[in-house]
């Protein structure tokens, strides 16, 4: 595989090697996987990596930790298959539903900044409707730093990719030979 950049030099590159295109928070945190498991990585993106539309989340992260009452991933997911009308892929999301304690741990050990309770868990605050047992009563999930989740996410998971950066770049051609 290859990829042809057209730089902010106004030159052109041709990248031989593992390439991801894009650097909000998904981008950022496969480029971190790829490059840890030992793949040469190179991120290219169209504007500088700290000033993707990710910047603007503010809530949070969904999460059944149980910090602030109990609460169980099946609940969680529950909510999140109801709250797609039935429509969403329940594979995917039990997937992402029992594997959201242990992205926020994750991010946690990267450094994310995350609000506190008084006796130092990861605060986590109703938002938008979430539900616990299956229905019965609103409960706090969502995982934020204050109200800037967005921006810390993002800071956070930039200091951890080790891996050349094209800023300001655009995509001419893909292929592969």
């Amino acid at each position: 595989m290859f990829v042809r950049l057209l730089l902010n030099t106004k030159s052109s590159i041709t990248l031989m090697m593992p390439w991801w295109i894009g650097t909000g928070g998904a981008g950022l945190r496969t480029a971190f996987g790829l490059s840890a498991a030992g793949f040469k990585t190179a991120v290219i993106s169209k504007l500088f990596p700290t000033r993707s539309h990710t910047v603007a989340s503010q809530a949070g992260i969904n999460a059944a930790l149980g910090n602030m009452e109990e609460d169980d991933w099946r609940w969680y997911m529950y909510d999140t298959v109801k709250g797609s009308d039935w429509l969403g892929d329940q594979d995917a999301i039990h997937y992402m539903t029992e594997q959201a304690p242990r992205a926020i741990i994750e991010l946690e050990n990267m450094g994310m900044p995350f609000s506190r309770t008084e006796d130092g868990k990861i605060y986590q605050r109703a938002f938008g409707g979430l539900i616990s047992h299956y229905g019965k009563g609103e409960i706090h999930r969502t995982c934020c730093v204050a109200d800037r989740t967005g921006h810390a996410m993002l800071h956070t998971l930039y200091g951890q990719v080790c891996t050349p950066f094209f800023d300001e770049s655009f995509t001419t051609m893909l292929g592969s030979i």
